[in-house]
């Protein structure tokens, strides 16, 4: 069987996801553990399942989804995955740390970059990505097709949307990509946000005061 599982990570409330395959290739997206503990629960999870990271993936660049990229990057020798239009965030990393009165860590560099139609792999696993932006300048999310979830970031949260007054930020833009990026997917499919609890496509359409 394959896996889906979420962490909350750091003073944010960030959901940090694992994905992985029926052989335990993994991706990690969106670490966002900020201290010891927090590492270390998140590498004593893909120790006892024995998991093998093979990815790391950002579903944007804002500061509470990057926190544990150096971790990730040292513990996995993994760089992370981002949209291009995103990484000027990404080198903004350890300058916004004293901003919310925390020491952040510089993020590695790029692996390489995320496209709006494009298929990635996850060992077995298939995500269609979609560009989403609006919340931030190069928002993608992850769409499991085959297993009926999407792992939106902050594009799209129960009864919300993402905030827009940060930097690459538009509401217009964001109201736009959730239309057209997440509410042309089935009902039923399930949305894993960014923080938060867990969705469909179907009950937010239906229910989210953003748009009724």
């Amino acid at each position: 069987m394959s896996l889906l599982h979420s962490f909350t990570f750091n003073l944010f409330s960030e959901n940090t996801y694992i994905v992985a395959d029926a052989d335990g290739q993994a991706a990690i997206i969106d670490p966002g553990c900020m201290d010891a503990a927090e590492q270390q629960e998140l590498q004593a999870f893909i120790a006892d399942r024995a998991l093998k990271p093979v990815l790391l993936l950002n579903t944007h660049c804002h500061i509470d989804h990057v926190l544990g990229n150096r971790f990730v990057y040292d513990t996995y020798g993994l760089q992370p995955w981002i949209h291009a239009a995103d990484e000027k965030d990404l080198n903004r990393l350890e300058s916004y740390g004293p901003v919310f009165g925390i020491r952040a860590v510089a993020s590695p560099a790029p692996a390489g970059y995320l496209k709006d139609g494009e298929e990635l792999a996850v060992g077995k696993l298939r995500f269609e990505l979609r560009e989403a932006p609006g919340h931030s300048a190069g928002s993608i999310c992850f769409v499991n097709h085959e297993e009926g979830y999407v792992i939106s970031g902050d594009v799209l949260f129960a009864g919300s949307i993402g905030r827009t007054d940060l930097p690459g930020g538009n509401y217009a833009t964001l109201i736009q990509s959730v239309k057209s990026q997440l509410f042309s997917l089935p009902n039923e499919m399930v949305v894993h946000p960014g923080h938060g609890p867990a969705t469909t496509i179907g009950h937010e359409k239906q229910t989210n005061p953003f748009f009724q």
